[in-house]
């Protein structure tokens, strides 16, 4: 598997990063020992989750990013740097033409 290069103006998926950096040294240091454990990861997982790019289709699973949102003290859906565009179900079957059924 080819190892790709991330670069520090890559644009993350997560806003990982961008919380740490609001924090001072010290903050950010401890943070960094504090959220594998707090989370129920590995610091390596840590790692990868905080160097996921917003086009990779790798995603942090749910219950972890609601964990993150409460450790940063963010609100829910505030942790993802995309927009995530869709329609509803009653959105999707009033396009569709109604059919019958048997």
């Amino acid at each position: 598997m080819k190892k790709k290069t991330i670069k520090d103006g890559d644009l993350r998926k997560y806003k990982i990063n961008d919380c740490l950096l609001k924090m001072n040294m010290n903050e950010h240091r401890e943070a960094v020992r504090w959220i594998p454990r707090q989370i129920g990861i590995s610091l390596n997982t840590f790692h990868n989750y905080r160097n996921i790019l917003i086009n990779d289709r790798q995603d942090i699973p749910h219950e972890k990013v609601l964990r993150f949102e409460i450790f940063f003290e963010l609100k829910v859906g505030e942790l993802l740097n995309k927009i995530i565009k869709g329609s509803s179900f009653k959105e999707l079957s009033a396009k569709e033409p109604k059919r019958r059924i048997r």
